[in-house]
């Protein structure tokens, strides 16, 4: 395959290293071995330069909220992939940093064997920084793929202040890039080239992860406190079945997602967060349940819901979830200045601003919140199902944070706790999307409202509605029980 030009970017103006030993693919978003556009431009150079590839995956423990569960949840996706490119006879090193600063250099001593570099553009909340970096230290070409969403991160060019907005944009440019998938079988032409081997020089230094035992978690500096998901497991094969139950049992009632009771969504944000699976899988997933047909694709361009794909209604808001919302994140993580802080519009900055000092009442602690444990029992409901499953029901995650805004003393204070609570438990934390929900409880992506006390004009969500036009008695039973 050629890679879509706008889907490429150069880390820095280094050249090609003839004599490499191989190409190095730095694995760090699309964390998969099938559907990626970096895996398959990294392909397309070994091919191009006859050299074998060398799959590198890390997983560093001095970021921030680093913990068992996410740790747990990338190390089953490493499983996965060391049994896929095992199957292909391509090498792969997975790697756990034991401490914080322990794979410094890493990267930079496998660069100085490898003709090129190839990685994922990932916009998580430390990545940027991470690629920029990489891109001034290495003394080889280094090149950024993106394959987050179906639209190309830079086929628009600035910032968009709504979803409607955004939409109108998306369905005037989509359509032109729907042919252009990632491969599905990227190893089908399998390459004659033997396989390379990791540097000794490197492995006298850096020892790969045994991925055969269980992981020992007590000796990774990282947070104890947090443990893996009671129910839910990571890697491409876990996230698969998760997309086809998803398909078979409840893509045809997903119109009824807002209802706890219903267990309509999707529940895939985990699996796309750390790249188990990808949006142009999902994407065509979708479109063969649905006997998707393209030339009924993109007649409509007014920005409107339903109508542009010409599916089922359930498929159609599915995938303004899938392709609108979350590219809409993405969008706003590229160009938004201060995307992952309190940048909110001016009207709901000056609007919360005008209310800081209205009444609120008692407000629960930090350890009241971080429990689940305040007088409000749904939002002590969605709090446990995070803790303990490492998710929260997507309706029930914007209530979440609203009621935190009523509670804090300052707009800023509740910005800050759902941040910390959520990266913390979230098996999806730190992505753009969960950015992106945060701010939307303070205004961001929204419109003014009816003016209320402590929210002003920025819309208002209690539990006592919801407990009215929500059926959730199942839900509050399983995770906030009387």
């Amino acid at each position: 395959m050629t890679l879509p030009t706008q889907r490429l970017r150069l880390a820095n103006d280094r050249p090609l290293r003839a004599g490499g030993d191989f190409v190095l693919y730095w694995m760090i978003g699309a964390r998969r071995s099938t559907a990626s556009f970096a895996l398959d431009r990294a392909l397309e150079l070994a091919d191009e330069l006859q050299r074998p590839l060398l799959v590198f995956e890390p997983l560093r423990a001095g970021y921030q909220w680093a913990s068992d569960r996410h740790h747990a949840f990338v190390v089953e996706g490493m499983r996965d992939n060391a049994k896929a490119f095992a199957a292909v006879d391509v090498a792969y090193f997975p790697y756990l940093e034991p401490v914080p600063g322990a794979g410094r250099g890493l990267l930079s001593a496998l660069a100085e064997h490898a003709a090129v570099v190839v990685t994922d553009e990932a916009l998580g909340s430390f990545q940027p920084h991470m690629i920029a970096a990489a891109g001034r230290a290495l003394d080889v070409r280094l090149e950024v793929v993106d394959g987050n969403g179906l639209l190309p991160l830079r086929a628009i060019d600035k910032a968009y202040p709504s979803a409607a907005h955004f939409r109108r944009a998306l369905q005037k440019l989509l359509p032109a890039h729907l042919a252009h998938a990632p491969s599905a079988r990227p190893f089908a032409r399998r390459s004659t080239l033997p396989r390379t081997a990791v540097p000794d020089a490197v492995l006298r230094r850096w020892s790969p992860a045994n991925l055969e035992h269980s992981m020992p978690w007590g000796a990774l500096v990282i947070d104890h406190g947090v443990p893996p998901s009671t129910s839910l497991r990571g890697g491409s094969m876990v996230g698969q079945r998760r997309l086809a139950d998803f398909l078979a049992q409840r893509l045809g009632r997903y119109e009824q997602r807002s209802e706890p009771d219903v267990d309509a969504g999707s529940g895939l944000s985990p699996w796309l967060h750390f790249g188990h699976v990808g949006a142009h899988e999902v994407f065509a997933a979708v479109a063969r349940h649905e006997q998707f047909d393209p030339t009924r694709a993109g007649h409509v361009t007014s920005g409107a819901k339903q109508g542009f794909w010409g599916m089922s209604a359930n498929a159609e808001s599915f995938l303004d979830e899938l392709v609108t919302w979350r590219e809409l994140a993405l969008n706003g993580a590229l160009y938004l200045k201060g995307f992952d802080s309190f940048t909110l519009p001016d009207w709901a900055a000056r609007s919360l601003d005008k209310h800081e000092s209205d009444g609120r009442g008692p407000a629960p602690t930090a350890q009241e919140l971080d429990e689940g444990a305040t007088d409000d029992r749904v939002w002590n409901a969605a709090q446990q199902q995070l803790r303990h499953q490492g998710v929260m029901h997507n309706y029930l995650r914007m209530l979440w944070g609203k009621r935190v805004l009523a509670w804090s003393s300052s707009p800023r204070q509740a910005f800050e706790t759902l941040v910390a609570l959520n990266n913390r438990y979230a098996l999806d934390g730190r992505d753009p999307s969960s950015y992106a929900g945060i701010a939307w409880c303070f205004g961001r992506y929204d419109r003014p409202w009816p003016e209320r006390p402590v929210f002003g004009v920025v819309r208002c969500m209690t539990s006592a509605s919801a407990l009215k036009k929500l059926d959730m008695k199942n839900y509050l039973a399983t995770w906030s029980p009387l």
